[in-house]
């Protein structure tokens, strides 16, 4: 850890804002053994890029388990690169920032891994780990693996704002992930991505705009102290059922306090994603997995539908 604590300023300007205060005694400059042996077991891997032009993307990675291994306590090696056809194909580039994701859907665990890349080839990429850290199960449903999809990826569907499809996607989300980055000059910056978890229904969808609760969590506030520095993130939807994605990249704005707050259960804070610009890959991850059997935590928070 460093001497001044984990977090750039970004991060403490929103614990400040938020009334909180955190030591970050969970981040490591390195990852223990229980979180190097958790990524080798995993069959997906989620990740955080940044594009030629500097908007983050969200994007997954999906092999037999064991295509992720951590050959040291500061080093993973991944034996996957995105295909093609993911808009964030191109910026698997050594040298990049990178965050990294581990989410076991079977038993709620998620790890993170930040960092840059190190070196990239045909096989996959190295990544050298600044930050690791656990997240607690909190909104993370329970989900049991299916046999594999053999389904062809398609072509991608470039969208430049929420289509019907889309909608549709979002509206029975309960699982998404947010792509952030920000003082990429400092030891404590860099690229970040992040769960968000509800019940469908948990994200209010008004023309290209998503509003968003954000619930009780760690207090590091590692995303929002992001999009205080740098609006500019991405979003990535997972349909479980058919392993298609939706990947969004957009600006974000933070509600800190309001009446609004109070229309949703559980909702602390909100914050806005503004899309402008999108894609969907269908069947884009062979992953299939069951209906979702809600974390004790998502049932307890409120839905949009309801709130009006």
């Amino acid at each position: 850890m460093l001497p001044d604590g984990p977090f750039h300023p970004g991060e403490l300007a929103a614990q400040a804002l938020a009334g909180v205060a955190s030591r970050g005694a969970g981040i490591r400059p390195f990852m223990p053994e229980q979180h190097r042996i958790f990524f080798s077991q995993l069959p997906w891997l989620f990740a955080g890029v940044l594009d030629r032009d500097g908007w983050p993307l969200a994007t997954a990675l999906a092999a037999a388990p064991g295509f992720v291994t951590s050959p040291s306590p500061t080093a993973l090696s991944v034996a996957a690169l995105p295909s093609s056809a993911d808009p964030a194909f191109e910026s698997f580039r050594p040298d990049s920032p990178i965050g990294l994701l581990g989410l076991e859907c079977e038993t709620r665990r998620r790890n993170r891994a930040n960092g840059r890349i190190e070196s990239l080839d045909a096989d996959g990429f190295t990544v050298s780990v600044a930050q690791s850290f656990g997240n607690c199960a909190k909104y993370v449903q329970v989900r049991d693996r299916l046999r594999d999809g053999d389904e062809p990826e398609a072509t991608p569907d470039s969208l430049s704002g929420l289509d019907s499809a889309a909608r549709a996607l979002i509206t029975q989300a309960d699982t998404l992930f947010i792509a952030s980055a920000a003082a990429l000059e400092t030891e404590t910056g860099g690229v970040d991505i992040s769960h968000r978890g509800g019940r469908p229904g948990f994200i209010r969808i008004e023309g290209d705009t998503l509003t968003i609760p954000d619930f009780a969590g760690n207090n590091y506030f590692n995303t929002f102290g992001n999009l205080l520095q740098e609006p500019r993130a991405g979003l990535i939807f997972v349909d479980f059922e058919t392993g298609s994605v939706l990947q969004l990249q957009g600006k974000a704005e933070i509600v800190w306090r309001g009446p609004e707050l109070a229309q949703l259960d559980g909702a602390q804070r909100l914050w806005r994603f503004h899309v402008e610009r999108g894609w969907r890959r269908a069947h884009a991850l062979p992953l299939r997995w069951s209906a979702p059997e809600f974390a004790p935590t998502t049932l307890q928070t409120g839905l949009w539908p309801v709130a009006a």
